[in-house]
């Protein structure tokens, strides 16, 4: 397990990435200047459809204001800082990467919401929280790095208030080997997937209900071919947070779904 955990923590390495951020971001204005989460979207959401999937999960969800959240692999803190914003909950993310956290640090301080966000790093395998001390748990885009699925549903159960929710937004496998490198993994060595039929039959054992099921592939092959028609990205984008073979990674993972080798799955539990 530790041998699985430091591979992805070298994949997430992204050294010298605030000071990154902070020379992409003067373009949007000097350091005192505060910017929306909408204003970072394109550098801090870092999975399929953006911004526009965080809001649809949120909406599944039913975050509300006041509510406590836990987005588990926050990554810079993109989803967390959109959340908090729209909804007015109160916000913790954990993610394995010291960089990532960092940055989610420094993005939340040029939003001025701070007061409404925390970010720390823990493995989500091991969450650093008492018993049901959350109303939703966010999953987006990190069960393919993790092998343990058992153990990574069981936690956040136990982190869960009964009655609580749990939203996963992530890539599933449907037949053959995907193409790599992907944004998650460059090799297979850090890639965990499961299908959605294995998914719900790991996650519901650990103490949940289905409230939603969606299969969200085709509405994310349309995005991949927007992206595809719409030319090189703008600047700054997730070549910011990833590197320079971003692109690459981004484009096998359009790939994969165009081929039918990787699907998209959107579901709700209910901690019972």
């Amino acid at each position: 397990m530790t041998d699985e955990l430091d591979g992805v923590r070298d994949h997430y390495r992204a050294t010298g990435l605030t000071e990154r951020l902070k020379t992409v971001l003067a373009a949007l204005g000097p350091e005192d200047q505060l910017l929306t989460p909408q204003q970072l979207g394109a550098v801090d959401q870092f999975h399929t459809r953006g911004l526009a999937a965080t809001a649809e999960l949120a909406q599944l969800a039913g975050i509300a204001a006041g509510m406590s959240v836990l987005d588990v692999g926050s990554g810079v803190g993109g989803p967390a800082r959109f959340l908090a914003a729209t909804h007015g909950c109160l916000v913790t993310g954990v993610d394995l990467s010291e960089p990532f956290v960092d940055a989610a640090r420094y993005l939340t301080e040029r939003t001025g919401q701070s007061g409404q966000l925390s970010f720390q790093i823990a493995s989500a395998l091991g969450l650093p929280f008492d018993d049901g001390r959350f109303d939703v748990v966010l999953l987006q885009h990190v069960a393919m790095n993790i092998s343990d699925r058992a153990r990574l549903y069981s936690e956040i159960r136990r982190v869960l208030k009964p009655g609580g929710r749990f939203a996963t937004f992530d890539v599933v496998s449907v037949i053959g080997e995907p193409h790599y490198p992907l944004p998650w993994a460059r090799t297979p060595a850090t890639s965990f997937l499961l299908t959605a039929e294995a998914t719900g039959e790991t996650i519901e054992p650990a103490g949940f209900r289905v409230l939603a099921w969606q299969d969200d592939t085709e509405t994310a092959k349309a995005w991949f071919a927007q992206l595809r028609a719409s030319g090189p990205p703008p600047s700054p984008n997730l070549g910011v947070v990833m590197g320079p073979d971003f692109a690459e990674l981004s484009t096998n993972l359009g790939r994969n779904l165009m081929q039918g080798r990787l699907g998209v799955l959107t579901a709700v539990f209910e901690a019972v």
